[in-house]
């Protein structure tokens, strides 16, 4: 086997590795023989020289092997899991899991924290006052067997190596790389033990992944190298050029979410949901067809069998269930604020990742994975692309715990909404399937 610094020189020089060599890399790391500083080189040297395909895929196993493998195989049927790429306003999980599980399709799904100007899963739900995002295996697997859905934080023995090397690539400048992100993605998904998948690929000024061709090169690769572990994928590209929603934040999103559960939900939340668990629920043979699917989803909502799964799920996690009929239990910053429009049109386009950093100077985000953030802080926008604005009419509403944040967060957002003349197209939900 080649050393450390050999296999580092080898990559930087643009040659393949062979599988075991990537294998060894990992396992080096992962047990501490390999200094950070060693892997930081690799990480660059991969980022710039790129993988194989079949290097990436063979990355992915070892990740995904590196620590213990979740065990659902007592649960019957097949163990759906969604992941989004990231977003703005991107509650989709929220709403997705509870109401596909009340279908009667599992779903099993590790969850990451926000960074930067796109919100996390954990951190909305731990905005539900008792909320645990923390179960241990046989807990998950009971509550799987019982409600159907469960929704956990990533244990420090389960894929250990995406942790280590995800914590390294954000202060490293080597997260935007396809083989990389694949590798972060996948692995998680193989190590928690899900038979099938459905990846939402984001496109749009609000995603990591700003055009098209990049979006769907990075789909092609999840969906390939996903099925090369034994896994059933499919991915759809969707639309990140507005937020999704109307909430930003962590319990102004939870209130949405809610909402949407109870079908009165923002239009695009709502499609997107519904688009998504139509294809889990013939993933996980409950339908036939993607229009029966979306029949009994609609059928789950309209009977309020998703909100009441919604409500024993937060129940199952130690959160106050009745938040699902009382979302005013909900934190919610002392403080609000008004922003207006400053004159009068169509709002013809947003900078969505500037709405998201708006929200973050208002305290609902963080900057590092060790910063705070505030629960209650966030915003609520007013209108969407191609609705008419009147000079003076609100266009959001800005929380925060300290009033003292409102004007650099509401000259952030103004900068973001563009209103115009002219009545613009609306944008496109789905891009590709």
């Amino acid at each position: 086997m080649k050393s450390i610094v050999e296999l580092i020189e080898a990559k930087r020089d643009g040659k393949e590795h062979a599988d075991e060599e990537i294998r060894h890399l990992i396992d080096v790391y992962v047990s501490g023989e390999m200094p950070d500083y060693q892997m930081a080189a690799w990480l660059m040297a991969a980022f710039l020289r790129g993988l194989s395909s079949v290097e990436t895929a063979a990355l992915t196993r070892a990740m995904a092997e590196s620590g213990r493998m979740v065990d659902l195989s007592s649960v019957p049927g097949v163990i759906l899991d969604k992941h989004s790429t990231g977003g703005v306003g991107d509650k989709t999980t929220l709403v997705l899991a509870p109401l596909v599980a009340s279908c009667g399709v599992p779903v099993a799904k590790m969850s990451g924290r926000g960074l930067g100007h796109t919100g996390g899963t954990l951190d909305k739900l731990e905005s539900i006052p008792g909320f645990s995002v923390t179960i241990e295996e046989s807990a998950l697997v009971q509550q799987l067997l019982d409600i159907g859905v469960v929704v956990t934080a990533q244990s420090a023995d389960v894929d250990p190596a995406d942790k280590k090397m995800y914590a390294l690539r954000d202060v490293t400048g080597t997260v935007r790389s396809i083989p990389l992100i694949v590798g972060s993605i996948i692995s998680k998904k193989v190590a928690g033990g899900a038979d099938a998948i459905v990846l939402d690929v984001k496109v749009g000024s609000g995603a990591f992944m700003k055009t098209e061709d990049e979006a769907r090169a990075l789909a092609h690769e999840l969906q390939r190298v996903g099925e090369l572990l034994g896994r059933t994928v499919q991915c759809v590209m969707t639309d990140m050029s507005q937020p999704l929603g109307l909430a930003v934040g962590n319990s102004v999103e939870v209130c949405e979410a809610i909402r949407t559960l109870k079908g009165e939900g923002p239009a695009d939340l709502t499609e997107l949901c519904l688009a998504l668990g139509a294809k889990m629920l013939v993933l996980g043979a409950v339908a036939t067809s993607e229009r029966d699917a979306r029949t009994m989803l609609l059928d789950s909502i309209a009977e309020g069998r998703a909100l009441a799964t919604f409500s024993a799920w937060v129940a199952a996690q130690g959160g106050d269930a009745d938040v699902a009929e009382n979302p005013d239990l909900l934190p919610l910053a002392e403080f609000a604020a008004v922003l207006t429009a400053p004159r009068s049109g169509y709002v013809v386009g947003f900078d969505a990742e500037g709405v998201g950093r708006s929200a973050m100077l208002l305290g609902a985000g963080r900057e590092t994975k060790e910063s705070p953030i505030d629960l209650g802080a966030g915003l609520v926008l007013e209108a969407k692309i191609g609705d008419t604005v009147v000079e003076g009419q609100p266009l959001a509403t800005l929380y925060a715990s300290d009033e003292g944040l409102f004007e650099a967060a509401k000259a952030r957002l103004l900068e973001s909404i563009v209103i115009g003349d002219d009545e613009p197209e609306a944008p496109v939900l789905f891009h590709e399937v």
